[in-house]
């Protein structure tokens, strides 16, 4: 091959290898097909993306869930139900296996039926069995129950200047109170230990007045602590009694008069009749009234409370 053709056959291999190379810096250089996201990017929303439909499953259990957690219900009670510390032991049980929270309104049992007749509480726990027939009878309530019973004591100053501790009754025993105008404590709060003594007076035909009949219109634990301090008698449930420490005595217990049970009852119009229900089965069930049987025996010697579950 002569000079010639050997410099046109460099120049026809070098325009060659230079397009080639042209080709593929080209092809390097071009925009990527779209991929199709991977698993983890479909499941974790990124900015700017529209968010996934909420699952069906997911949004059912999570309103079971609220339902069951969030739900909070009133009871309107007694006092003696909550200065004994007895709801303190209960409640606790019934909103752990139940996740109803319990909103405790502790009143005198006139109020705490008061509170049920004008809607503001979904269960009432109180010791007036006349009332509690009067709020079912005219239509508040529903679903009642007995839950348990104790007993009233009337108790007073050691000396016992009044003589109470021989009576044969509670209705003598506060007959020779009145006889010495020895100073009595009355809750006057319409509660269910107001009414009971207001019955025991009646029973004794004495209309209790003057400087010696004295009203705390407050809780019995107030009234019990009124009474010890100025070395007065007073009307006391078992309950809230033994569980403070006084100087006042016993003088007057085991009478049929002073026998004192609690009942449970359901507010009609209440808007969460469901865990309303619960509480009251809790009440009233095996784990509730085992509870209650227990509750105060292993510092007093005895259960404060004893149960009677009944359906009324």
């Amino acid at each position: 091959m002569d000079l010639k053709r050997m410099r046109a056959f460099s120049l026809f291999f070098a325009m060659v290898l230079c397009l080639l190379l042209t080709a593929c810096t080209s092809s390097t250089g071009s925009t990527p097909a779209p991929q199709a996201p991977s698993g983890q990017e479909q499941q974790g929303q990124t900015a700017g993306q529209a968010p996934a439909a909420p699952d069906p499953a997911s949004t059912a259990a999570s309103e079971v869930k609220q339902s069951g957690t969030g739900q909070e219900i009133i009871l309107a009670t007694t006092t003696s139900t909550q200065d004994s510390g007895l709801l303190d032991t209960l409640l606790p049980l019934f909103e752990q296996n139940s996740g109803i929270k319990v909103k405790v309104i502790a009143v005198g049992t006139g109020q705490a039926i008061k509170l049920g007749e004008d809607g503001n509480a979904d269960v009432v726990l109180v010791h007036s069995r006349k009332s509690e027939d009067e709020f079912v009878a005219n239509g508040f309530g529903i679903n009642a129950y007995d839950v348990m019973y104790n007993q009233f004591y009337i108790v007073g100053p050691a000396d016992d200047p009044a003589g109470v501790k021989s009576a044969k009754s509670a209705t003598e025993a506060l007959s020779r109170i009145a006889e010495k105008k020895a100073t009595f404590i009355s809750r006057g709060d319409d509660s269910g230990t107001d009414k009971k003594e207001k019955s025991i007076w009646k029973e004794a035909s004495i209309t209790p007045e003057g400087n010696w009949y004295l009203s705390s219109g407050q809780g019995m634990g107030a009234t019990l602590q009124m009474a010890d301090e100025k070395n007065a008698y007073t009307l006391t449930d078992e309950a809230t009694f033994l569980s403070r420490k006084m100087n006042l005595q016993v003088l007057k217990q085991g009478d049929e008069s002073l026998l004192n049970p609690y009942g449970i009852i359901q507010v009609k119009t209440t808007s969460k009749p469901d865990a309303a229900e619960k509480l009251i089965q809790f009440f009233v069930g095996e784990e509730g009234q085992k509870a209650i049987s227990q509750f105060g025996a292993d510092k007093y010697g005895k259960g404060l409370f004893v149960p009677s579950a009944k359906k009324r």
